[in-house]
């Protein structure tokens, strides 16, 4: 589904040069769920970005179902962007001034869907993460766990394939983030592909594959 080859991520050049990602080679396949793990600063986010079409390796291709991503018009990986992938983020990055259901419905809006269409999808969607009673709650009035959930309601709000999430438990307490753990769960069981960012060792009984890094490098594949 998604492989990357040779992929390297530097910043600055000379003596500022960074190297983010060193030749980063590997494949993700259809309906897996695979975390990424390492130390923190070891480039786990850059390389969850870049295979997420967030961001664009320095060195290297990233193609999706035997696609070069590269080739790809702006306007085009803004369409898997809004449609292929669904994005969760630690910070939540929930619209403070928009209730619950306008934020899932915002990736809709995006996407040009009927207004009703939308507003029924989105609060089905809260409804099926059990926040049905929590609609026209604005984010400050949501625990963090409530948040998450809205988060992941809104990245499944285009029906994508995969969903590309960046610690999503790093900011929950250990009830939230097995809440939110599970609901990812049952959503790889029913054939979405997840790509997880996290530095929980008690999360990784939920990969079907696991990808190490250190210092940019990627030091081993598990597969289970």
């Amino acid at each position: 589904m998604i492989e990357a080859k040779n992929i390297w991520k530097i910043y600055g050049s000379g003596e500022a040069k960074t190297i983010a990602l060193k030749n980063i080679n590997l494949k993700i396949e259809e309906g897996e769920f695979v975390m990424i793990i390492g130390p923190s600063g070891c480039g786990k986010s850059t390389l969850l970005n870049i295979l997420a079409l967030l961001d664009v390796p320095t060195k290297g291709e990233v193609y999706y179902k035997g696609r070069r991503t590269s080739t790809m018009s702006e306007n085009e990986r803004a369409i898997f962007r809004r449609k292929v992938g669904g994005f969760i983020f630690q910070q939540f990055h929930l619209i403070k001034t928009l209730t619950a259901l306008e934020n899932v419905e915002l990736p809709m809006i995006l996407d040009e869907k009927d207004k009703h269409y939308r507003k029924k999808r989105a609060k089905e969607l809260l409804e099926k993460i059990g926040l049905g009673d929590r609609l026209n709650y604005y984010p400050h009035q949501l625990s963090g766990g409530q948040q998450q959930r809205v988060a992941i309601a809104r990245a499944l709000a285009n029906n994508p394939r995969i969903i590309f999430a960046d610690e999503p438990t790093g900011n929950l307490d250990s009830k939230s983030g097995a809440i939110v753990m599970n609901i990812l769960k049952e959503l790889n069981e029913k054939g979405i592909t997840i790509v997880m960012v996290t530095h929980e060792q008690e999360l990784l009984k939920y990969a079907s594959k696991i990808i190490k890094l250190r210092d940019g490098e990627l030091i081993e594949i598990i597969e289970k």
